[in-house]
């Protein structure tokens, strides 16, 4: 499945499709405004980088920018600026973890 594809699917159907990798999997949740859901996920995935570089972006869609700072941290990546596009930093985590 595509960033493309994962992110249509989020907006239309109810549920993730089955098939989804966890990075996938949380992504779509994101994408589909299943914040508390996503935030839980990430913090369970075997690849803890990918779970913090995700877990990130949910605390700067939060407004939480110091606490994504440190999850930017142990994700081992430079923080986004505040004013970054969410819409931009959700394509490119998707584009690199699925």
């Amino acid at each position: 499945m595509t960033p493309e594809e994962l992110a249509q699917s989020a907006m239309k159907d109810d549920q993730p499709p089955l098939d989804l990798t966890p990075p996938a999997r949380v992504l779509w949740l994101a994408k589909a405004g299943e914040w508390h859901e996503a935030h839980e996920d990430c913090q369970t995935m075997q690849d803890e980088k990918a779970g913090a570089w995700i877990h990130a972006w949910l605390h700067r869609e939060e407004g939480d920018y110091g606490n994504a700072c440190y999850w930017y941290n142990r994700a081992d990546k430079s923080p986004k600026p505040q004013d970054y596009p969410l819409e931009e930093e959700w394509a490119e985590i998707a584009k690199e973890l699925i």
